[in-house]
């Protein structure tokens, strides 16, 4: 069977060729000419056919400012044309090797995995795990939605000329609509023109909730079961396996434009999304239901539920039986549907909680079993009560999340009017403090009493006085955990508890509406888990809330700025050491741990294929709850089209259900002690190594000169600042622009640099090759490490690097940048030597995927370099440079 009439190659030169000849039209035959010759010259060189680069450089240099805008505008247009032919691809190998049965980490192969145990610990496995994807607002898409929507119309053509049997004048149609959209894809605004504001952000995130994930998590749930039930003999049961949850809209750290009023509307749009969804999801059930009450015994439980509804809405009783004379169920889903328009109304009868909406789900279900209609339930009904057990009436739960010194402040302010000087008291008379507070009945601070404090201060308790009325409004679940950035104490994290136990969200011992959850991402904060949670664990306050909560302690690790302060190998081994000791903190207290990964797209910042990355966490601390951020540009990648999303889901299960298997069998996991030795040893050369760099003089301002980090702080990415002070310190500055700012340089050091020094180290010290190629070999988080590395290492080119070096003033660069190549070049070799490879990468469609891009970003970075060169810009040139970064980010298909 033929299940597809393209292939990549195919998308790509018809892609590339309608785009040539919509340049041509929508400028000149001389500017169509031009970039043909900056293309040709690119290639011919990374062919070896010209020695030089030179052809390109003085092409581009020799162009008016409007014709390099051309030039750049072009080159950014055919990537994100080409970033659809390669997801084109992908869905074409998730298809074929499906119906092939050779797809690699599949719900299949986890159920048969399963299937070698007894049933009491399959469903133990699977009433464990529960995986919850976070999407954040982080600034690292740099698309505009209006060009994505675009692009997503074109993806849509190219799946039916793929999939669909078309005649020569449908094929004819539709490329005719593809040339339209470029067209207008060409003739749209590729950079932003204003800030995007918090709301827009929780929209975006929004939209592949609402589009993509709604519909495709049942089919997720759908296979899983069909696997469990080739496998296991007993008819299991799948319980709810996802969550998800969102930042966007409700994460204030570092911005201060996300006011009280950006979350309640964001969790009123939600919540009118999802209810929605659901409206639609039982309008259609009511065509299939249309069953005969006087054919089929609809029960007593159903009967006895659906007289309570016509009890509870009597103007909608007689409107049901009228359109629906004789048909049972569709008169019961005209009720529901009926309550669910009534959520959050001032009209009594709508659905108090979910579970009342599941239940009625469920009758219908019963009653349909006990009339042989199992097929339909399956078919019809399933779906929906996955979907609602899924995404509640909240379709993502909002995460809280700000400094931790901004609750410190705003506790100091508040309580020097009770005469307590609360800076000048020591961390444990803090802890003492905060405890009495939080276990005694009456209110310390009044949180709607702001006057005469500080304007961030105000911000933290308006919060909180309005936490508890959002709980009320939405349901606790819609917006339940708080999460402190840069948590380095105990009192940082019974600071909140206080907080929300003077807004009445805490009620302790019987009540506690939210998880208090601490970020760890500083070396101090790691290196000090058990002073800080084992302080928490044993607080009698703080044990109460555990207690309200189910002993469930989340603690989020942040990849990025550890990585940042420590070092690409430093902060992996760092975070997995950290890991084993917080598992092992919270089973010396009984209490269950869920990790929540704060994960960005980049390597550097955690990122990496999601499911080798849950495969290769310590066995201690896979309790099967995990929780995860998704970021900017790897939100769009990974969930923008439904089959993709769909693979993505079911990898992040497969490894989950497989490493929670794993763990139950084998509880700590056998890792040799020569082996721990040797990592200590590479993460403390490497970590010296990288902070020797950092701290060197002038290597902060070389990073200024020779990255375009200054143009990237004014890109408009994000609603949030780039730096958390405005200073112009690596310390200062966010991790997401320090990044993306090597990235555009092609000179991706957060991802490996110092890596060479580290492994060197361990070999000056008498350690061999061959104990790391055991390493490699047998241990999951070594090789995570080193393929991830490797990935940085491919898409690095020093070539191109260069000539941004070339930028910073002649001292910084012969400091620097040497040595850095030399760091590389023996990261290469080590690497390769290590895998007992030829090549860095792992994977034949990045060589492809490369060798496809490279030549096409290479005249962006000349241009890029020309202008940032330039020390008075033109308007037109500043636009330009800016589109170079946009293009860059879509041929690295990178940012952040």
């Amino acid at each position: 069977m033929q299940l597809h009439n393209r292939g990549v190659r195919q998308d790509v030169r018809e892609l590339g060729a309608l785009l040539g000849e919509v340049l041509e039209e929508q400028t000149s035959r001389k500017a169509f000419e031009r970039v043909e010759s900056c293309r040709r010259a690119a290639i011919d060189y990374r062919a070896g056919d010209i020695e030089s680069r030179d052809p390109l450089i003085t092409e581009l240099e020799g162009l008016s400012p409007h014709q390099q805008r051309i030039v750049a505008r072009a080159f950014t247009t055919y990537f994100e044309l080409i970033n659809l032919a390669e997801e084109r691809e992908r869905v074409r190998s998730i298809r074929t090797e499906s119906d092939e049965e050779t797809l690699q980490d599949s719900l299949e192969t986890a159920a048969e995995e399963l299937g070698e145990a007894d049933v009491d610990t399959v469903e133990q496995v699977l009433s464990d795990v529960l995986i919850e994807p976070t999407f954040t607002a982080h600034p690292t898409e740099a698309r505009r939605k209006t060009v994505k929507s675009k692009l997503r119309t074109i993806s849509t053509y190219l799946e039916r000329l793929d999939e669909c049997l078309l005649t020569e004048k449908e094929q004819s149609q539709i490329w005719r609509d593809i040339d339209a959209e470029i067209t207008s894809l060409w003739q749209t605004p590729q950079v932003r023109n204003r800030q995007p504001e918090p709301e827009d952000e929780a929209r975006n995130v929004q939209w592949y909730l609402e589009n993509t994930l709604f519909d495709v998590v049942g089919e997720v749930y759908d296979e899983l079961a069909d696997a469990i039930d080739g496998e296991v003999e007993n008819n299991i049961e799948v319980p709810k396996l996802f969550e998800f949850r969102s930042w966007a809209g409700s994460d204030r750290d570092g911005n201060p434009y996300v006011t009280p009023d950006v979350t309640a509307n964001t969790l009123e749009r939600q919540r009118s999304v999802v209810i929605d969804r659901y409206r639609d999801q039982l309008k259609r059930l009511s065509g299939v239901l249309s069953q005969d009450g006087s054919r089929i015994d609809a029960g007593s439980a159903f009967q006895a539920s659906l007289e309570r509804d016509q009890e509870r809405l009597p103007g909608s009783a007689r409107t049901a039986e009228e359109r629906y004379p004789g048909e049972p169920y569709r008169q019961k889903l005209k009720f529901m549907r009926e309550r669910l328009e009534r959520v959050g109304d001032v009209r009594p009868g709508g659905y108090d909680d979910v579970e009342q909406l599941l239940d009625d789900l469920e009758v219908i279900a019963m009653s349909l079993r006990e009339n042989g209609g199992e097929s339909v339930v399956e078919s019809h009904v399933d779906p929906i009560r996955r979907q609602v057990a899924t995404f509640g009436f909240s379709l993502a739960s909002l995460d809280l999340r700000e400094h931790q010194q901004k609750h410190t402040d705003a506790i100091a302010e508040a309580l020097e009017r009770q005469g307590v000087d609360y800076h000048a008291l020591t961390e444990d008379e803090r802890v003492e403090l905060l405890t009495d507070a939080a276990l005694q009945d009456e209110q310390v601070i009044d949180l709607s009493d702001t006057d005469g404090l500080s304007e961030d201060s105000t911000r933290v308790l308006q919060l909180f006085d309005t936490l508890a009325d959002w709980q009320s409004e939405y349901g606790v679940e819609a917006i339940d955990t708080y999460c402190i950035s840069m948590t380095d104490e105990p009192s940082h994290v019974l600071e909140v508890l206080f907080l929300a136990d003077q807004s009445g969200v805490v009620s302790l011992p019987e009540h506690c509406g939210i998880d208090v959850v601490p970020l760890l991402e500083t070396e101090y904060a790691l290196s000090g888990a058990r002073r800080i949670m084992g302080t928490l664990f044993e607080n009698e306050a703080y044990r109460q809330a555990l207690e309200a909560r189910g002993r469930t302690q989340e603690i989020m690790l942040g990849y990025s700025d550890s990585n940042k302060e420590n070092g690409f190998l430093a902060a992996n081994w760092s975070l997995y050491k950290n890991q084993r000791n917080l598992g092992d903190i919270c089973d010396d207290y009984d209490v269950t741990m869920r990790l929540f990964h704060g994960r960005g797209g980049s390597i550097s910042r955690g990122g990496g294929p999601m499911n080798e990355a849950l495969l290769a966490l310590p066995n201690s601390t896979v309790t099967g709850q995990v929780k995860f951020t998704e970021q900017g540009e790897a939100i769009a990648e990974k969930y923008g089209n439904p089959r993709i999303a769909e693979r993505n889901i079911e990898q992040m299960l497969n490894a989950q259900l497989r490493s929670r298997f794993q763990a139950m069998n084998q509880p700590e996991e056998e890792i040799r002690e020569e082996w721990i030795d040797a990592m200590d040893t590479m993460a403390n050369a490497a970590r010296q190594e990288y902070r020797n760099l950092l701290e060197s003089d002038g290597f902060v301002q070389y990073f200024e000169q020779a990255t375009p980090i200054t143009v990237i702080e004014d890109l408009d990415l994000g609603s949030r600042p780039a730096s958390r002070s405005g200073e112009r310190t690596v310390e200062d500055l966010r991790a997401i622009p320090w990044v993306f700012s090597w990235t555009q340089s092609r000179c991706i050091l957060p991802g490996w640099y110092a890596l060479a020094t580290g492994i060197d180290a361990y070999l000056d010290e008498g350690g061999s090759v061959e104990t790391l190629q055991e390493m490699y070999d047998e241990w999951a988080f070594f090789r995570t490490t080193l393929d991830n590395a490797a990935l940085s290492l491919s898409r690095t080119e020093l070539e191109i690097a260069n000539q941004y070096a070339d930028l910073a003033d002649p001292d910084l660069r012969e400091r620097f940048f040497p040595r850095v190549t030399d760091e590389y070049e023996r990261a290469v070799d080590l690497v390769t030597t290590i895998g007992q490879r030829d090549e860095l990468h792992t994977r034949d469609w990045l060589g492809e995927n490369l060798e496809r891009r490279n030549p096409y970003v290479d005249p962006l970075n000349v241009l890029q370099t020309y202008l940032l060169d330039r020390t008075h810009r033109t308007d037109v040139e500043e636009r330009t440079l800016r589109l170079t970064v946009k293009g860059i980010a879509a041929g690295m298909k990178n940012t952040g």
